[in-house]
C-alpha cells in the first residue's frame, strides 16, 4: 500500500494543500517551522487515529477555523482507495472510505504507517503510557479489531474509578460492593485479551529490535523487552516514571492463567483500591523495560544508544507490520531523523528502510539526507508546495534541533 497524492484543507498552517507523493523515497524539506512536520503528522492521525504531537483534536484545525480535511488517495495492486477525514471543532469527527461514510477508527483498515521521530526518545527515556500506546498502536493496526476492545476496557475503566471514589466517600464496604463486582468481571475479561496481546507482540518484535539495532548501531548490544505487569506484582511507582519488579515468589499471583492472576490480583488489592479510589491493577498500570546488555536502557544507555533503541523500536514495528499484512508495506515515516546522526548512521538508516514500498522523510536540511532517498524531493514554505526554482536557499544550513514541533499555526 502507498499514498500516491495528499489533499489538506485547514490542516494546521495548511489553508490548502495537494501534494503528489511518489513510490520509493519522498523529501519534504524546508526551514524549520514551515509545515513539513504536519504534512506526515496529517497521514499518521488517519492510520492511527491519533496524533504523535498532541492529544487535542483542535490543534490541528487551521486558527478560526471550525473542520480541517484530509484526504488521502491509496493504491494496492492497482487498486485505488480514498480515504477522507473531517476533523471537527465542536463535534465529532467524520470519515469516509471511496465516498461512502465510515468510521474513523475504520480507516487503520486501509492505512498503515510507522512513524519515527525525535519525540521517540521518550519511548526509552520516558514514562510508561507511551510505552503501552507503541505496543497498542501496533496492535491495532495488526488487528484493527482491537482498538474496540481497548476503547471498551477505558470505558469499564473509568466506570469502576468512579465507583471506587463513590464507595471511598460514603464508607460502603462488604455486601454493599455488589456492582463493583460486576465491573470486576468485565475488566479482567477485556484486560486479559490485552495483556495477553501485549505480551505476544512484545515476543514478536524481540528478533526484528535485535536485528534493527545492530543494522542502525553497528554493533550488538543485547537488545531486550522485559515486560514488567501488575497482574504479576510489578507497578509503577508513585510518579509513574518506572515499574518495579514483578513478584517471584508466586505471592502475587504469579501462576495460572491471566484471567485467573488478574482476578486474583483485584481481590488481593481491593482493600487498598478503596482507600485511593483508584484500579491499581491492570494493563492501564503495565509497563514494559528495554535493556541493552543486560541493563535498563533507561538511566544507562548514552544518547545514542537510546536512540539507537528507539529507531529499532519503530523499525522493528514496521517489519512485523509488513510480514503480517495483505495490504503491503507499512508506510514508514522519518521525521527529522537525519540531524540526530553523524554519517555512518545516517548511511545504515537509508540502508535498512529502502526496500520498503514507500518511505517519506522531513529534514531541513538537503545535505543531511542520504542520496538515496532524495528520489522525489517537495519543497515546503510557509505551509505551501513550492517548485525547487522557488525554494532558492530554504534547504541551506540550518539549526539541528527539532523545532516542527512549533508548526501548529
Amino acid at each position: 500500500m502507498r499514498v500516491t497524492h495528499l489533499s489538506l484543507t485547514d490542516f494546521r498552517n495548511y489553508a490548502h494543500a495537494e501534494v503528489e507523493i511518489a513510490a520509493g523515497p519522498n523529501l519534504f524539506v524546508g526551514r524549520n517551522g514551515q509545515g513539513k512536520t504536519n504534512l506526515v503528522e496529517s497521514l499518521v492521525y488517519v492510520s492511527t487515529g491519533s496524533s504523535h504531537r498532541t492529544p487535542v483534536d483542535a490543534a490541528m484545525i487551521r486558527q478560526d477555523c471550525s473542520a480541517a480535511v484530509v484526504r488521502a488517495r491509496l493504491e494496492h495492486d492497482g487498486r485505488a482507495v480514498m480515504l477522507e477525514l473531517q476533523l471537527n471543532r465542536g463535534s465529532a469527527n467524520k470519515a469516509m472510505v471511496n465516498r461512502s461514510p465510515s468510521r474513523p477508527r475504520e480507516l487503520v483498515r486501509y492505512l498503515s504507517t510507522v512513524l519515527f521521530a525525535p519525540e521517540d526518545l521518550a519511548l526509552v527515556r520516558g514514562e510508561p503510557a507511551i510505552r503501552r500506546r507503541l505496543l497498542d498502536t501496533v496492535l491495532v493496526q495488526r488487528t484493527p479489531r482491537l482498538a474496540g476492545v481497548l476503547a471498551d476496557y477505558d470505558r469499564v475503566l473509568r466506570q469502576r474509578n468512579t465507583l471506587l471514589k463513590s464507595a471511598r466517600a460514603s464508607g460502603v464496604r462488604g455486601s454493599a460492593l455488589s456492582t463493583l463486582d460486576v465491573w470486576d468481571e468485565r475488566l479482567v475479561a477485556l484486560g486479559s485479551e490485552i495483556i495477553d496481546e501485549r505480551s505476544d507482540l512484545v515476543d514478536k518484535l524481540r528478533q526484528p529490535v535485535r536485528d534493527a539495532y545492530r543494522s542502525v548501531a553497528g554493533d550488538d548490544h543485547d537488545p531486550r523487552l522485559v515486560p514488567l505487569l501488575s497482574v504479576d506484582g510489578a507497578a509503577p511507582d508513585e510518579d509513574g516514571d518506572s515499574a518495579s519488579e514483578p513478584d517471584t515468589d508466586g505471592s502475587a499471583g504469579g501462576s495460572g492463567t491471566t484471567n485467573e492472576r488478574f482476578a486474583a490480583a483485584i481481590a488481593r488489592l481491593r482493600p487498598r483500591e478503596l482507600d485511593r479510589g483508584v484500579t491499581l491493577v491492570g494493563p492501564h498500570r503495565d509497563d514494559v523495560r528495554f535493556e541493552l546488555n543486560g541493563l535498563p536502557a533507561k538511566g544507562y544507555a548514552s544518547h545514542g544508544e537510546s536512540w539507537s533503541f528507539a529507531l529499532s523500536l519503530r523499525l522493528a514495528s514496521a517489519q512485523l507490520l509488513r510480514e503480517h499484512s495483505t495490504t503491503g508495506d507499512p508506510v514508514l515515516i522519518l521525521d527529522d531523523v537525519f540531524a540526530e546522526l553523524d554519517q555512518t548512521r545516517r548511511a545504515r538508516l537509508a540502508a535498512s528502510v529502502h526496500d520498503f514500498e514507500q518511505v517519506l522523510v522531513t529534514s531541513a536540511v538537503l545535505d543531511d539526507v542520504p542520496a538515496e532517498l532524495r528520489a522525489h524531493t517537495v519543497h515546503i514554505r510557509a505551509g505551501r508546495v513550492i517548485d525547487a526554482a522557488e525554494a532558492g536557499s530554504d534547504a541551506g544550513p540550518q539549526p539541528s534541533d527539532h523545532s516542527e514541533a512549533d508548526e501548529a499555526s
